[in-house]
């Protein structure tokens, strides 16, 4: 019997601020452009947006400015149900942007990206003191690496103590302390990032090298991690643990419109779908689903899907390995 799990998110919110032109700008240069817009993101919102949109209860914990950006931000969490009583506001920093200047060329668009982390970078663990014990009202706590890690560290090492599982998405890829990895139950990260991590690279020509996954996962069950998850893309994902490996394949849409969030939707709906009831087999498959909805559409926080719309996929695509209907539990 599937039930609404409770899930904790600590980590980013990010307003992406996007300018487009035919041709940038050079040192002390102006041209003139083309479309402008802003878009909500954040690796930890956009986790956090999804869990809720699956039907969790979701409560979020980060930072951001005493600005216009940050409550446009909180309102996109509340309106997806998201608890944002734990969000704090700092008085003197902005709210995370990511500045994106798009160079439109005949043969596609480049991109030049400078984050400002902003108020994401002051948010401390000490302010967080209300998880020493709150922290075991949850059934799994979220975290990524665009917070300080000192922060990431202390959330996780609260969540191991209370016996509650810390799912750890390494993404950017920064170097991991074993007290992180030894208090971490679910490791996901990209196949980009477990090369960058672990000094092996999963190849994936004509299919996903399964002695390099090995090699990997090794690097990381010794530091102490227990499952391991490799998204890969259009080659789907690998999970290691206990259990052995295991590949759940990629759920192909008719168009990729775009990867952007596709990984936070993944890591979003396996929790969901974990903390629900599923075996983690299923819960794969679940988040495999999810992704697909999510890659098919333009967009980070727009692209991710409700519940009906991966219920009506998974029936679509006639999938056996739980009924759909036992999602309704999550309504």
């Amino acid at each position: 019997m599937l039930r609404k799990p409770k899930i904790l998110v600590v980590g980013s919110l990010n307003m992406d601020v996007t300018a487009s032109a035919k041709r940038l700008p050079g040192a002390g240069e102006t041209v003139i452009g083309g479309k402008f817009q802003t878009a909500p993101g954040g690796k930890g919102l956009n986790q956090a947006v999804q869990c809720a949109r699956l039907g969790a209860r979701v409560t979020m914990a980060g930072k951001v400015g005493h600005d216009e950006f940050g409550k446009q931000l909180l309102n996109v969490a509340e309106e997806a149900g998201v608890d944002v009583s734990h969000i704090l506001t700092d008085e003197n920093e902005s709210t995370g942007a990511a500045v994106i200047m798009l160079e439109e060329k005949e043969n596609g668009t480049q991109n030049r990206i400078t984050v400002c982390p902003g108020a994401n970078f002051t948010i401390r663990a000490e302010e967080l003191s209300w998880l020493r014990e709150g922290i075991r009202d949850y059934d799994i706590v979220i975290l990524q690496f665009e917070i300080p890690m000192p922060v990431v560290e202390q959330v996780a090492a609260w969540a191991h103590d209370a016996g509650v599982p810390v799912m750890v998405n390494p993404a950017p890829a920064a170097e991991i302390s074993d007290r992180l990895l030894s208090c971490t139950a679910y490791l996901s990260p990209n196949e980009h990032e477990a090369a960058l991590l672990s000094g092996h690279v999963i190849r994936t020509e004509g299919g996903v090298c399964e002695e390099d996954v090995k090699e990997a996962a090794e690097y990381f069950h010794q530091r102490g991690v227990r499952n391991l998850i490799i998204t890969m893309g259009e080659n789907g994902a690998v999970s290691s643990g206990k259990g052995g490996l295991c590949h759940t394949p990629c759920v192909r849409m008719p168009e990729a419109a775009d990867s952007t969030a596709a990984g936070d939707s993944f890591v979003g709906a396996f929790c969901t779908g974990l903390t629900a009831g599923l075996s983690q087999e299923q819960a794969l498959a679940f988040a495999s689903h999810t992704a697909a909805i999510t890659v098919s559409r333009m967009g980070a926080i727009t692209s991710l899907p409700v519940l009906d719309e991966v219920q009506n996929l998974l029936r679509e695509r006639d999938f056996r390995g739980f009924d759909p209907d036992s999602l309704n539990a999550l309504k």
